[in-house]
């Protein structure tokens, strides 16, 4: 694993949507061979969305060649629904990015048929041969995409029952109501996110503290589905100073030191 410590939710920013287009630029990719782009939604990647947005208009990166996979969406909500992760896409990144919308994939919220919906999206992400870098947030339970406390680190995509603190975190896009934020929704499942080439998990805010000290020194368990990343190849967590203050000195210390070396 590697840990990326950074001054504020800005540099986390910065340094994701930097190693983002470093990562499509090297990739090089074409319309038969596309670069395929995992991406969340979420407080915290509105930053990454702004940065990108901005490299894109320094034509530092392109996203003509670009596949995208989200994370989930809320059941019951459709795509022109300002609530929904469809019209969050479109309002915060996609708008203000060349790609093209054949390339975005985002699950039906609407479908009749969960369970084919689910099953499609798989064969999907399958038939362009697998997601090369997935971009996640974490949630103050430690949960990663929908995968809420004692989800199966094996699951594919398919739908959950949200945990009331995932609605009471999220009822802040929902005019604090709870009553109003869908119990349910769509979401990959933490193997897929495991089967991506490589993961970032990004995390800002005191809030985001325990979930991180979990995710970096706790054992993996299936209570805080971000220690799955432990077992990946090529994860990397990104957090600023508050998300990192609940690690020892020593793990900081161990991790800067890689990263001062690297620089």
């Amino acid at each position: 694993m590697r840990v990326i410590i950074r001054d504020s939710a800005r540099d986390c920013s910065s340094w994701v949507a930097g190693y983002v287009a470093y990562r499509i630029k090297k990739a090089a990719p074409t319309a038969k061979k596309p670069f395929v782009l995992g991406l969340p939604t979420g407080s915290t990647s509105l930053g990454i969305y702004k940065e990108l947005i901005k490299l894109y208009q320094q034509k530092r990166v392109s996203f003509e060649h670009i596949v995208t996979f989200n994370m989930d969406e809320y059941v019951g909500l459709s795509p022109e629904d300002k609530n929904s992760y469809h019209y969050f896409m479109s309002e915060n990144f996609f708008s203000y990015i060349n790609i093209h919308p054949k390339n975005i994939h985002i699950l039906n919220g609407m479908t009749k048929d969960y369970a084919a919906e689910c099953e499609n999206y798989e064969k999907t992400i399958k038939a362009y041969g697998g997601i090369d870098l997935m971009l996640g947030g974490v949630g103050s339970d430690g949960h990663i995409a929908f995968n809420e406390p004692f989800s199966s680190l094996n699951s594919r995509t398919r739908i959950k029952t949200l945990a009331p603190s995932t609605i009471k975190d999220n009822s802040r896009f929902f005019d604090n109501d709870i009553r109003k934020v869908p119990t349910q929704a769509l979401t990959i499942g933490v193997g897929t996110i495991m089967d991506a080439d490589e993961v970032i998990i990004t995390a800002t805010g005191s809030g985001k503290a325990e979930a991180i000290r979990q995710g970096i020194e706790g054992c993996v368990n299936h209570i805080w589905t971000i220690t799955a990343l432990q077992q990946h190849p090529h994860g990397i967590i990104v957090c600023d100073r508050e998300a990192a203050a609940k690690l020892s000195p020593a793990t900081v210390e161990y991790f800067q030191g890689i990263e001062n070396r690297l620089s």
